[in-house]
């Protein structure tokens, strides 16, 4: 995955954190590894778009990719994003190391799994509604058990699909409200500025356009959930009609054009900078 980010930039990441970026099977199934990584990749994309001379009008992130989206806006510099992602991804590991994560659910309504979530929900096997990918794609998180038997239920009453996620901890669900905590602390000492264009806000899909709201949603992002179909209503509404994908992966740009199949889309995972930029100067004039 980091292939062709810059050494410096891998070094960069041990002298901040301690962590060094071993790009190895058993760093794939690390969670600090695996969100430093990401996001690592993704502010290089940011770098090669920048020298590119190609800037966003508005930015859109879904969970941890909320700090590269800042980065991209002028919120909060590299370093610091990089040094937050660390404790961010820390205290997740910390938080559930056994016996909670994440499930979707494909074909039934936000309301429809609400439902669901509701007869299953107890103190011995929490879960609660979460992610809103589409309108169609909902995710849950909270204990396994709790997960499994809304999957169930969900079979029962007619999902298209249903599937448990190789996610360890039940992100953005009131259970992470100890990393928010956190989070708050770490960030009241960082210098953060108000973004250079609209940010999309993962807790309520709305936009931003003040530091406040940013630094809200970079502190609770993993307590709410991530109203992504939201997000994408909003941007269709500013009248954004072109989306770039950093990576890694597609799956948002797929998200896109499957609510959106007149808007342009570029996924920087299988495009190289050169066309990339002749695209998007091409797009502007006409």
């Amino acid at each position: 995955m980091l292939k062709d980010v810059p050494q410096e930039m891998i070094d960069r990441v041990k002298v901040l954190t301690g962590v060094e970026l071993t790009d190895d099977d058993k760093a794939y199934q690390d969670s600090i590894q695996i969100q430093l990584g990401i996001l690592l990749l993704q502010l290089f994309n940011i770098r090669q778009l920048k020298q590119a001379k190609q800037f966003p009008d508005a930015v859109a992130g879904h969970s941890l990719g909320i700090f590269a989206a800042g980065v991209a806006a002028g919120v909060i510099s590299e370093d610091d994003a990089i040094k937050i992602v660390f404790i961010r991804s820390t205290k997740m590991q910390e938080s559930y190391p056994v016996g909670y994560g994440m499930g979707a659910i494909v074909g039934l309504t936000r309301k429809e799994v609400s439902t669901l979530v509701e007869q299953v929900n107890s103190e011995t096997e929490p879960v609660f509604t979460s992610n809103q990918n589409s309108e169609l794609q909902t995710v849950i998180s909270g204990s396994i058990a709790g997960i499994k038997k809304v999957l169930n239920l969900a079979k029962e009453n007619s999902a298209q699909k249903t599937v448990l996620l190789k996610v360890p901890v039940p992100s953005h669900s009131p259970l992470m409200q100890s990393v928010a905590d956190v989070l708050e602390k770490e960030l009241s000492n960082v210098t953060l500025h108000d973004p250079s264009c609209t940010y999309l806000a993962n807790f309520n899909g709305h936009a931003v356009r003040k530091v406040d709201g940013v630094k809200y949603d970079m502190i609770n992002n993993l307590v709410h959930p991530v109203y992504w179909d939201t997000m994408m209503d909003v941007a269709q509404e500013l009248g954004i009609d072109t989306t770039l994908e950093v990576q890694p992966g597609q799956t948002f740009t797929k998200l896109v054009k499957s609510k959106f199949p007149d808007f342009r889309t570029i996924t920087m995972n299988n495009m190289n900078i050169d066309d990339i930029e002749f695209l998007l100067e091409k797009w502007k004039r006409g």
